[in-house]
C-alpha cells in the first residue's frame, strides 16, 4: 500500500504523458453532446471518487449530477429516461457484475455511457460507448490509493477540457511535483493520536468531502477503526451528539469557500475537548496537519489524500496490522 501510495505521482504523469488526447477528444464528445444531467455508477472508493467529479462538473460545468444506485437499474430495472445524458462507470477492475450491468442497460436505453477503468479490456469498458483509461498499472494492495487519485485526476482533467478551462488544465501539469511534496508532509502526529483509536468522525465539505468518504473508508480497511465520513454542515444535524471528551475526529481544511465552516467546526469541537486533527494550509496556524497547496484549488483535495494514505499506511502497521492485506477483503469485489 505504501509504495502504491507513493506512485501516485508517476500515475498522474503518465496519464498527462499517455492519455491526454483521449482525455480532450472524449470532452470535445460530451460538449457537443450538450446533456442536461450526468449520472455517475461506482462502490467503494469508486464512488467517492465520482462525488468529486460530480462536485467538480457541478462548480465548473453547472452539470448536475446524480449518483444513481445500481440496484434501481439491475433489480427493479426501473425504466429510467437517460436519452441524450451522460453515464459513467468508475471502476479499479471493471468486473463486478452490477456495475456492468447497469451501463449496458442505460446505454441500451439511449445513455452516452462513459468508461472510466484502471484494467484495461475489462467487461465495463466493453461495455460502455467511451472509454477514459486511468493508466495506473497493477494495484496489488486490497486497499486502492494510486487508482483512487488516478480517477481524481482524469476526472479533472476531463472536467477541465469539457469546460476549455485554461486555468484548471495548465495547473494540471504542475500536480506530479505537488504529489511527490505532499507525500513527504510530516503527518506523524496523526499516528501516535490515532495508535489506540476504536472510533473517529472524518469531516469535509465540498470536492473535500469526497476525501473524508474515502479517508474513512481506509480506517477501516487497513486499521479497522470503526471511521464515518460526515459533510461540517450534516454532522451539527444528529451526528454531533457523540462527540463528547476525547472523541477524534479528523478535518479536512482545504481552501475555498468551504474553509471557514470546517474551521469553525473544528475550532467548536476543541472546545467540547474533543481530540480535534485539523488538516489544512500552512497558513493556518492552529492546524496539526499540513496540506499542500495545489496550483488550483480544484486540485487541493488530490493533494490532501496523498499525504493522508501514506500516514493510513503506517498507522496500519503501528496498530499491528499489514495494509496490504485487510482481512476479510479481496481485490476485486463481484456484486449483483
Amino acid at each position: 500500500m505504501l509504495e502504491e501510495a507513493r506512485a501516485c505521482a508517476d500515475v498522474v504523469e503518465r496519464q498527462l504523458q499517455h492519455h491526454e488526447p483521449a482525455c480532450a477528444a472524449l470532452a470535445e464528445t460530451l460538449r457537443g453532446l450538450a446533456p442536461q444531467v450526468a449520472m455517475t455508477i461506482a462502490r467503494g472508493s469508486s464512488d467517492h471518487a465520482a462525488s468529486y467529479f460530480a462536485y467538480l462538473a457541478m462548480q465548473q460545468l453547472g452539470l448536475p449530477v446524480a449518483s444513481l444506485p445500481m440496484s434501481v437499474v439491475t433489480l427493479q430495472q426501473a425504466p429510467l429516461h437517460v436519452r441524450g445524458q451522460v453515464a459513467l462507470g468508475l471502476s479499479q477492475s471493471g468486473q463486478s457484475p452490477d456495475l456492468v450491468e447497469s451501463l449496458r442497460r442505460l446505454r441500451a436505453a439511449g445513455a452516452t455511457t462513459v468508461s472510466l477503468v484502471n484494467a484495461e479490456d475489462s467487461p465495463l469498458q466493453q461495455a460502455c460507448e467511451h472509454h477514459l483509461p486511468l493508466g495506473a498499472g497493477p494495484e496489488l494492495s486490497v486497499a486502492a490509493t494510486k487508482s483512487f487519485v488516478a480517477t481524481l485526476a482524469a476526472s479533472a482533467r476531463l472536467v477541465a477540457h469539457w469546460g476549455q478551462d485554461r486555468a484548471l488544465l495548465d495547473a494540471g501539469h504542475a500536480l506530479p511535483a505537488q504529489l511527490r511534496q505532499a507525500a513527504e508532509q510530516d503527518w506523524q502526529h496523526a499516528v501516535d493520536m490515532l495508535q489506540d483509536s476504536q472510533r473517529l468522525m472524518v469531516i469535509g465539505r465540498g470536492a473535500g468531502f469526497a476525501i473524508a468518504q474515502e479517508a474513512a473508508l481506509k480506517f477501516k480497511e487497513t486499521s479497522v477503526i470503526q471511521a464515518e465520513a460526515f459533510s461540517s454542515a450534516e454532522v451539527r444535524h444528529g451526528p454531533m451528539a457523540l462527540i463528547d471528551a476525547q472523541y477524534p475526529l479528523l478535518v479536512f481544511a482545504p481552501r475555498g469557500a468551504e474553509q471557514p465552516g470546517l474551521l469553525q467546526l473544528a475550532a467548536d469541537m476543541r472546545q467540547r475537548g474533543a481530540r480535534v486533527l485539523l488538516a489544512a494550509p500552512d497558513d493556518i496556524a492552529e492546524r496539526d496537519l499540513t496540506l499542500t497547496r495545489a496550483s488550483h484549488p480544484a486540485l487541493d483535495p488530490l493533494l490532501a489524500i496523498q499525504s493522508f494514505y501514506v500516514m493510513a499506511a503506517h498507522l496500519a502497521v503501528a496498530r499491528g496490522m499489514d495494509p496490504d492485506q485487510p482481512r476479510y477483503l479481496s481485490k476485486v469485489t463481484r456484486t449483483h
